[in-house]
């Protein structure tokens, strides 16, 4: 990471907000629905909106990581990376024991990141994607159509 970063609490959601959780979940109809459930957080580098992640508490044991997205021209300088650790203080503060997320079989680069963060593998929910998306979703040229789930467990 070059800057200092500041993640803080999303006081409104913005249209650059919704632009980023777009990227991340391609249905706004989709988002809308799990946003009001969800604690809302921005990453910003000097005052510019670099990312953003969506909290939800599943259960008093458990957060899961909802959605995550950093803004193209930031990707690749450990954002993700740093949003995640966030998301793992954040778990613990609010005794969480542990902290899950789901992404796409097709999603290489989440999968990897989240893997890098001490998550593994848990659960595969088959045709995730076709049940709950109208359009169909193609990363590296693959429909997507199941859903990995990782957890890590917290100290």
């Amino acid at each position: 990471m070059d800057h200092k970063i500041t993640i803080i609490p999303t006081s409104q959601i913005t249209h650059q907000h919704m632009a980023l959780y777009l990227t991340a979940d391609p249905e706004e109809a989709v988002v809308n629905k799990y946003l009001p459930r969800c604690a809302a957080f921005e990453l910003r580098i000097a005052h510019e909106l670099a990312g953003v992640i969506l909290l939800e508490p599943l259960d008093y044991q458990q957060i899961e990581i909802k959605n995550i997205a950093v803004a193209a021209h930031f990707q690749g300088h450990g954002y993700g990376k740093a949003l995640v650790q966030f998301a793992k203080r954040y778990a613990r503060l609010h005794q969480a024991t542990s902290l899950v997320v789901g992404t796409g079989s097709t999603s290489v680069e989440p999968l990897l990141l989240y893997q890098k963060c001490g998550f593994r593998p848990y659960q595969i929910d088959q045709d995730f994607f076709t049940r709950n998306y109208h359009q169909p979703i193609y990363e590296h040229g693959i429909r997507l159509r199941d859903m990995i789930r990782l957890v890590v467990h917290l100290q």
